[in-house]
């Protein structure tokens, strides 16, 4: 796997040693670059988890992706650079109740440095990790953006995050590892489901280097600072939805682009626009 291109895509130019320092590093780098969003799902174009196809989206393409691209390429980087990392999966719980049970649909990456066990998530849309966590619980942990913790109730771990005040709950895992076969269902059913919110709603999102968060959802955008205080625009027209994926994102579509193709209801108001 040449890397070259990568490191070249999140202007990355630091050390290659597979330490903690290097997996801070790279974290931040492709979070702060590469956009998660899942726009291909709204275009009706497959979504692929080969690594060939991976690096040509991502990199190549200059395209973002959602968590088993983005986790998929990032864990394939690490691997290639001599990282002990591995996919664990995990269900995501973003504004949702415990006693709610989410498909496990996400996959997120273990690293084993010294003796110890980080977690890196570069695949959560807004809510992405910009540096690796410590897998201990309760300790609060800071990041570039915001606080973190992990927490275990009744048998099962919690990445929470600092918002507002309170700890929220981003998602839930087992530490079960998540193998190609049942990433390939998930990636289906995230792609493909009539029930998968990805098949109702555009959504795009970015960190930056100052500690904001720039999220698209359907019409409106929105950017958060670190203390989470957040200003909303509201798009009023596809032309201001291109103009917004390009100087925000980073996201090139031609003029005639219309994302409500794979869309089970449409994620704007003006998809004839």
């Amino acid at each position: 796997m040449d890397l070259e291109p990568y490191f070249q895509r999140i202007g990355y130019v630091g050390s290659r040693t597979p330490n903690l320092a290097t997996l801070h590093a790279l974290t931040r780098a492709h979070t702060t670059t590469i956009p998660f969003e899942n726009l291909d799902v709204l275009l009706g174009r497959r979504i692929s988890l080969e690594p060939d196809a991976l690096m040509q989206k991502l990199v190549h393409d200059r395209r973002g992706g959602y968590c088993f691209e983005q986790n998929g390429l990032f864990l394939a980087v690490l691997q290639e650079m001599g990282f002990d990392a591995r996919p664990l999966s995990a269900r995501v719980r973003i504004d949702r109740p415990r006693d709610y049970t989410p498909p496990r649909t996400h996959i997120f990456v273990r690293v084993e440095l010294e003796g110890e066990s980080f977690l890196t998530d570069v695949g959560v849309g807004a809510h992405s990790l910009t540096g690796a966590i410590r897998l201990n619980t309760e300790t609060p942990q800071e990041t570039p953006h915001e606080t973190r913790r992990i927490v275990k109730e009744d048998g099962r771990w919690f990445h929470q995050m600092l918002m507002g005040g309170e700890w929220k709950d981003i998602c839930e895992f087992t530490l079960e590892e998540m193998p190609m076969i049942d990433r390939e269902l998930g990636n289906w059913f995230t792609s493909a489901h009539p029930v998968s919110h990805f098949r109702n709603r555009l959504i795009v999102a970015r960190a930056s280097d100052n500690g904001e968060r720039h999220t698209l959802l359907n019409d409106e955008l929105k950017v958060r600072d670190r203390e989470g205080k957040a200003t909303v625009t509201k798009l009023g027209s596809r032309a201001e939805l291109l103009s917004a994926l390009r100087s925000r994102f980073g996201l090139e579509f031609s003029p005639e682009t219309r994302f409500v193709e794979g869309a089970t209801v449409s994620p704007t108001p003006w998809p004839n626009d």
